[in-house]
């Protein structure tokens, strides 16, 4: 650990703090919880370091990070060519996105047949950014069907309710945060299945490109990988499928 840090004691982690079952906030309206802080805690706790959270809108979390603003973020975010320009990311967590159609599937929609449909992603995503856009391609466009068009809205809440609204026709999110949404609701809309285009599936904890603390980071976060904690929590999660074994660099 560079010794400036450890004369301050305290790192700060940018999430945005509304995102079930990875990164949310308890009833208390104030601790963090969720997958995403007890990964971030425990990567605090191994670098003996006090950990201070800052409530963050995910799109705005990279340029907050390559600013300098916060030291780190471990909110579920997916490596893309982009991000990897002006951050380390370090793997923790397999997650992946879904799609969601209206409760029964009324518009009977699969993953393949979304063309000239209005279909929500979250601002700043992975979904919105390469997921949807290779979709479209994949499916509509490259076989002269009409365009999927993509609804922008700044949180699955959102989504949710025109969703139940018959406002849009569908909703291409992140598979823990729609699994998790469709035990707390059940019966209020139906899964179609995952998009495996666009991005990897991986989620990794970002620095700073090039930060003091990226080495120190990826041996702490490895050895969190090997801790029963790490399971614990994805059991508490229901996220057991998204173990992974290697803290790798990219």
């Amino acid at each position: 650990m560079p010794q400036s840090y450890k004369d301050k004691g305290e790192i700060t982690v940018a999430m945005d703090l509304h995102y079930p079952p990875t990164t949310f906030l308890a009833e208390d309206n104030t601790t963090p919880i969720g997958l995403n802080p007890d990964v971030a805690r425990l990567i605090a706790k191994k670098l003996d370091l006090k950990l201070k959270f800052v409530d963050t809108k995910f799109d705005t979390i990279v340029p907050g990070l390559d600013g300098g603003r916060f030291d780190f973020t471990a909110t579920t975010m997916s490596k893309t060519e982009e991000r990897l320009k002006v951050l380390d990311m370090i793997d923790y967590f397999r997650a992946g996105n879904s799609v969601a159609a209206a409760a029964g599937n009324p518009l009977n929609l699969t993953v393949e047949t979304l063309c000239g449909k209005n279909i929500a992603v979250t601002q700043g995503s992975t979904g919105q950014l390469l997921r949807l856009p290779a979709l479209n391609e994949q499916t509509c466009t490259s076989k002269g069907q009409p365009a999927i068009n993509a609804v922008t809205l700044p949180n699955i809440q959102d989504a949710l309710v025109q969703l139940h609204s018959k406002r849009i026709d569908g909703i291409l999110y992140d598979t823990t945060s729609l699994g998790w949404a469709e035990k707390q609701q059940p019966g209020s809309f139906t899964l179609l299945g995952r998009v495996n285009v666009g991005s990897s599936d991986l989620t990794a904890v970002g620095l700073k490109k090039g930060s003091p603390l990226t080495p120190a980071f990826q041996k702490a976060l490895q050895s969190v990988l090997e801790t029963p904690e790490y399971k614990e929590s994805l059991e508490t999660w229901g996220l057991d499928s998204g173990a992974i074994t290697e803290a790798k660099l990219n």
